[in-house]
């Protein structure tokens, strides 16, 4: 057996690899980041490592993957619920958006990773602002983050102009190249904020660096309309019309769609960030994942940001996920919970691009692990691992997270955050807002 620099043991070993595997009584080893070996305990014998974590009869398995939300809105959380989308975004978020800068934009990113560490998330996809200021707060809280600068027709509160956007944007795709918790994305914000040319452009881009193009796409039936009432086509058929689709594009809520926009994004090879709890909140619809799915599409979890959800756990996500297509297709089959949680895993981690480096325990891969505590109540008895940790386990359970073999949180203490200095900074950028 390799060396090991942490050993994590004594747990249910949930690897989500193609093949299913289970290792009742397991245990994780880590060298260098990456992990080296995995199997049942009796192989260690007495095999010891320089750090260990005892999973004490818990679940080990890979580490949440969030693949769309926008981390410094977690500043925003509560400001303006109950709001229609356009009213919401129109009259009380693009002013707030406004007012930010830099050091805001890397407090909330810093109190956001607070709560997805302590809620199992271990890489998240981010669309905003001064997103340099995010990968900097996330790579400093141990995180790994898919990072992108928003960018639309209207100057930005970062960078001006659009021209001076796609500057900011290749300097963090030349700056973050080789970074072992950051990657860049190119992230344009949608077809009704986005000009063709920009678009197009944008595309380009992403080709050139061999980077996830993000974007919002069909999120609410008025912006389906408002791009057919434009371009006499729906949002999918627009950017497939611009030769934008791909294989590395992630398509953000993709709610509002056709069977011709389903059969577009198959063949394109399109990946799809579903927010069930951003979609309910803002009544923005349900969208057709059992369509998707059937259909071959890659889906992967996210949350939206938390002005929208009102939180970043993605236990909570699932478990919505799962329940809200059982009810509006009146199926208790759909959606399983098997299908859920690799959508928050190694789905999560293709829809992103990231698939050959996490998304699951497998030696070689980068160890991002969770382990969540069962001696609970609301987890005993347990009957199917995968099914509680959909249907019963929320982001309280985590107990130990792991980040590129760093650990991150221990006995549910965060490792890498001040969390007391970051609530403080919070409440007093509340009291000057």
């Amino acid at each position: 057996m390799s060396p090991a620099d942490l050993i994590v043991r004594n747990g249910t070993v949930i690897t989500m690899d193609d093949r299913g595997t289970r290792i009742a009584d397991g245990y994780v080893a880590v060298n260098g980041g990456r992990i080296t070996a995995l199997g049942p305990v009796a192989e260690l014998a007495d095999r010891r490592a320089a750090r260990e974590i005892d999973a004490r009869g818990g679940l080990i398995l890979p580490g949440l993957i969030n693949t769309h939300t926008h981390a410094a809105m977690s500043l925003f959380r509560g400001l303006a619920d109950d709001l229609p989308l356009m009213t919401w975004l129109n009259d009380h978020i693009f002013p707030a958006e406004a007012k930010l800068d830099g050091a805001m934009v890397g407090l909330g990113t810093r109190l956001a990773c607070a709560e997805m560490i302590l809620a199992g998330t271990t890489c998240f996809c981010d669309m905003y602002l001064f997103e340099s200021a995010v990968a900097e707060a996330a790579g400093a809280c141990g995180m790994r983050a898919v990072v992108g600068e928003v960018l639309y027709d209207f100057d930005s509160p970062n960078y001006g102009p659009l021209e001076r956007g796609f500057a900011y944007v290749a300097e963090m795709l030349a700056r973050w190249k080789d970074d072992p918790l950051i990657r860049v994305a190119v992230e344009p914000h949608s077809p009704y904020l986005c000009a063709p040319d920009l678009l197009q452009r944008a595309a380009r881009l992403a080709a050139d660096h061999d980077a996830p193009l993000v974007i919002h796409v069909s999120e609410t039936r008025a912006e389906v309309e408002t791009i057919q009432g434009r371009y006499n086509a729906t949002p999918v058929g627009h950017l497939a019309a611009l030769g934008v689709l791909g294989p590395n594009v992630v398509a953000c809520h993709a709610v509002v769609l056709t069977e011709d926009d389903i059969d577009l994004l198959r063949r394109h090879d399109v990946k799809v960030a579903h927010n069930p709890e951003s979609n309910m909140k803002l009544a923005s619809g349900v969208a057709p994942v059992p369509d998707l799915l059937r259909a071959g599409i890659c889906v992967g979890l996210g949350t939206d940001g938390c002005a929208s959800n009102n939180d970043l756990d993605l236990f909570s996500e699932m478990d919505t996920a799962a329940k809200l297509h059982k009810v509006h297709r009146l199926d208790p089959t759909v959606m399983d919970a098997a299908t859920v949680l690799r959508m928050a895993t190694c789905d999560a981690a293709r829809t992103l691009g990231l698939e050959r480096h996490i998304g699951s325990l497998e030696p070689g891969k980068a160890a991002d692990l969770i382990v969540i505590d069962t001696a609970k109540p609301h987890l005993t008895p347990m009957y199917d691992p995968v099914s509680h940790l959909v249907y019963a386990v929320n982001g309280g359970d985590v107990h130990h997270s792991v980040i590129n073999g760093q650990v991150v949180m221990e006995n549910r203490t965060l490792q890498t955050i001040d969390l007391q200095a970051v609530l403080e900074q919070v409440a007093a950028f509340k009291q000057n807002a």
